[in-house]
C-alpha cells in the first residue's frame, strides 16, 4: 500500500496547479498527479490563460486523434501505403518522440517536443522502450501517448544522422525541397525523420529555420530524436516567437510549467519517492538538495570535487557551517533556536555522501540544530537501457525537486530537470575545464530554465543565424567555463 500522507506544511496546496492540470483523472491510477503539489515548496509562476486554453485544446485533439481512434487509423493507413499523404489530406498530424540517452536528457527532450507539438498543432506520441515503461503516468485525459507496437515504421532505434529518411539527407538528396514555391502537399514524403541529437549535421540544423518549418508543416508524420533542451531555439523562429510569448509571459517558466504538466511518476516510482521522503526528509524544517555529476570529459579527483562543493557552500551559504565551540551549539540545540536540516545527496558515487555525513558527525552545525545527510542510492555508473536504474534516477529527480534549496552540477540535464520541477534558481557547481578545478567553484543561476547546449549555427536561406540576436532568447550557460559557451559535439549524457 502506498503512503498517501502529505506534508502538513503544504496541506493547502492547489492540486491542479492553478488549472494547469485537467481534473477528472482516476486518482488511483496515478497518485502523483494530485499528491505532488503537496510536496513542492515553490510555485513561482501561475500558468497564463493562453497556456491553459492551449493545453485544453491539445487534450481535445489528443482524444480525437490518438491511438485507438478512427482518425489515427486513417493516418496510419496513409503512412503504411507509402503515398505522399500530407497535412492537407489528414485531419490529424503527429510528432513521434524517440527516446535517446540518459533520463535527464530524455525528459528535457520530451518536454521540448511536447511544446513543439503544441506550437504546430500536432499530436505527441512516445515510442515505448522497455527502459522507459512504468516511469510516468499517462499525461493526457482520455487517451494514451504510447505509440502502438504495430506502427508501420519498423525499428526506429536504427534512425540516426546518416539515415536516408532524415530531413537533412532528404534535402541533400533533393527528395524534399525547402523552397516554399516547390514544396507542395503532393511532393512531401509520408514521414520525415528529424535528427536533432548532439551529433546532428549542418543540414539537419535547418529544422531551426522558419521557412523549413513551413515545409515540415506539410508533412503528416514527423519522427523526432533529440537529447537536449531545444526550446530556446524555437523563440528565434518568427513562426513561433509571438505565440511563445503569449503562452509564457515569463520566459523562465517554460520547463517549470510544462514539466509539472507533463511528468507524473508512475505509482511504483511514486511509492519509492514518498516512502523515502517520509522516512528521512519530512521531519526536517529545511531540505537541501545536492546533485553531483562527474563527467568523464571534465573529471577531477574526488578530493578536489569535495573541496569544490564545500568552497561553494561557504561562498553561497548552502550547507550549514560547522562550529568548533561545542558548548555554544549544544546550548542552542537545547533551546530549539535552530532549524533542523536534511541534506539529500544525489550522486552515482557514495564518496561525497560519506564525507559530508562525516563532517556533521564530527562537527556540530553552527548555531545548533540537527543535520541529517541522506543518499537514496549510489549506482557507481550510469546504466543505459535498464528500467530499474531509470526508476531510481526519476525518484531522485523528484526528491531533489522537493527541496527548499538546490545545489546542482553545471550542464547536468538531471540537475536542470530537478530545478525546473522545483521552481528554483539553483546554485550550480562549475564544471572542470581541461580536468582542472575551476577557480570559481559555483554560480547562482540567473534562471530556472535549462541551458541551451547547442547553437543552431546554420544559414537560413543564405542568412547566417545571428548569435547575438539568438542570445536575446537563449538563457546563457553561466554554468559553463569561458571558451565553452556554445557546446558542440560533446555527448552530454546524464
Amino acid at each position: 500500500m502506498l503512503n498517501v500522507s502529505r506534508p502538513s506544511a503544504t496541506s493547502g496546496a492547489d492540486e491542479l496547479f492553478g488549472g494547469l492540470l485537467a481534473p477528472g483523472f482516476d486518482r488511483r491510477t496515478c497518485l502523483s498527479r494530485y499528491q505532488s503539489p503537496h510536496y513542492y515548496k515553490h510555485s513561482p509562476y501561475a500558468p497564463s490563460p493562453h497556456l491553459l486554453q492551449k493545453l485544453r485544446d491539445y487534450e481535445a485533439r489528443h482524444r480525437k486523434c490518438g491511438p485507438g481512434t478512427p482518425l489515427y487509423a486513417k493516418s496510419v493507413d496513409h503512412l503504411r501505403s507509402g503515398s505522399s499523404s500530407s497535412t492537407e489530406d489528414d485531419e490529424c498530424n503527429y510528432v513521434v518522440w524517440i527516446p535517446y540517452n540518459g533520463l535527464g536528457n530524455r525528459m528535457l527532450s520530451l518536454l521540448s517536443t511536447f511544446l513543439y507539438a503544441l506550437l504546430t498543432g500536432r499530436v505527441l506520441l512516445v515510442q515505448s522502450t522497455d527502459d522507459f515503461t512504468d516511469l510516468f503516468c499517462e499525461p493526457f485525459p482520455g487517451g494514451t501517448w504510447a505509440l502502438p507496437p504495430d506502427f508501420p515504421v519498423a525499428d526506429m532505434s536504427r534512425l540516426g544522422a546518416r539515415s536516408n529518411e532524415s530531413y537533412g539527407n532528404l534535402l541533400d538528396d533533393k527528395k524534399i525541397s525547402n523552397d516554399l514555391a516547390k514544396a507542395t502537399a503532393q511532393s512531401v514524403p509520408p514521414y520525415v525523420y528529424l535528427h536533432l541529437a548532439h551529433d546532428l549535421r549542418r543540414s539537419d540544423r535547418r529544422f531551426y529555420c522558419n521557412d523549413d518549418q513551413l515545409v515540415l508543416a506539410k508533412v503528416n508524420w514527423l519522427l523526432l530524436q533529440n537529447d537536449f533542451y531545444f526550446v530556446p531555439a524555437l523563440y528565434d523562429m518568427a513562426e513561433f516567437e509571438g505565440e511563445l510569448r503569449r503562452l509564457f509571459p515569463a520566459m523562465e517558466s517554460v520547463a517549470h510549467l510544462l514539466g509539472r504538466y507533463l511528468f507524473h511518476p508512475s505509482n511504483s516510482v511514486w511509492g519509492m519517492i514518498t516512502r523515502y521522503y517520509h522516512s528521512y526528509l519530512a521531519q526536517a524544517e529545511e531540505r537541501i538538495g545536492v546533485q553531483i555529476r562527474m563527467f568523464s570529459w571534465a573529471s577531477i579527483p574526488v578530493d578536489d570535487m569535495y573541496d569544490q562543493i564545500m568552497a561553494c557552500s561557504r561562498q553561497e551559504h548552502i550547507l550549514p557551517d560547522v562550529d568548533g565551540d561545542e558548548a555554544n551549539t549544544t546550548s542552542a540545540a537545547a533551546n530549539g533556536s535552530s532549524k533542523s536540516k536534511a541534506i539529500l545527496i544525489a550522486s552515482l558515487r557514495a564518496e561525497y555522501y560519506e564525507r559530508i555525513k562525516s563532517t556533521y558527525y564530527e562537527h556540530a552545525a553552527e548555531g545548533g540544530g540537527g543535520v541529517g545527510v541522506f543518499q537514496p542510492s549510489h549506482e557507481e555508473k550510469q546504466t543505459m537501457g535498464q528500467r530499474s536504474h531509470n526508476q531510481k534516477a526519476l525518484a531522485e529527480i523528484y526528491l531533489l525537486s522537493f527541496s527548499d534549496v538546490l545545489l546542482t552540477t553545471g550542464i547536468s540535464t538531471f540537475g536542470y530537470m530537478s530545478s525546473s520541477l522545483a521552481g528554483l534558481r539553483p546554485t550550480m557547481l562549475m564544471i572542470a575545464k581541461d580536468h582542472k578545478v575551476p577557480e570559481t567553484p559555483c554560480v547562482r543561476a540567473m534562471s530556472m530554465e535549462p541551458c541551451f547546449h547547442m547553437t543552431p549555427d546554420v544559414k537560413c536561406h543564405g542568412k547566417e543565424v545571428n548569435k547575438e540576436e539568438l542570445s536575446r532568447h537563449v538563457k546563457e550557460c553561466e554554468d559553463v567555463p569561458k571558451g565553452m559557451k556554445w557546446i558542440k559535439g560533446i555527448k552530454l549524457v546524464d
